[in-house]
């Protein structure tokens, strides 16, 4: 996914999905006073153990991107405001939050559940020439040659 998601609620902070990698990169008065000079944080999704979301409501939400090493907030909206790897959002910017945890929560799914390959034997392979064979598709010579490659005779 290649996606830039503009968060101006709660500060403005802007979110760009590339590829396996998230940037987030914070700006205006209210982000200087909590998060300072940081700059843009680059995150690889790879290296990301889960996600967050506290959706909003009376206070704002937020999305935190939890990897190993990084401490999960649990102060609250207060303590995530303060947090590097929380993105504060309101109401109405709600569904582009949900839409980012969704993508990294496919992500990490599908990096946990890797697709197994399908094999096949020679056996399978002979017979699926024999079968092949007795259609009339293929000759008895294209046949035996095949099953003494697949042999390896």
């Amino acid at each position: 996914m290649n996606k830039v998601f503009e968060f101006k609620g709660a500060g403005k902070t802007i979110v760009t999905i590339d590829g396996n990698f998230i940037r987030v990169k914070r700006k205006g008065a209210l982000n200087f006073f909590n998060h300072g000079l940081d700059g843009e944080k680059t995150i690889d999704v790879n290296n990301l153990t889960g996600v967050q979301m506290k959706a909003a409501g009376f206070t704002s939400g937020y999305i935190q991107f939890i990897f190993p090493g990084s401490k999960e907030s649990k102060g609250g909206v207060f303590a995530a405001t303060q947090d590097e790897n929380t993105v504060m959002f309101v109401k109405k910017e709600q569904h582009m939050a949900e839409e980012i945890k969704k993508y990294i929560e496919n992500f990490l799914a599908n990096k946990s559940n890797p697709q197994v390959a399908a094999t096949t034997s020679g056996a399978d392979e002979i017979i699926k020439y024999k079968e092949l064979m007795d259609q009339g598709i293929i000759t008895e010579e294209e046949f035996q040659a095949k099953k003494k490659q697949l042999l390896g005779i």
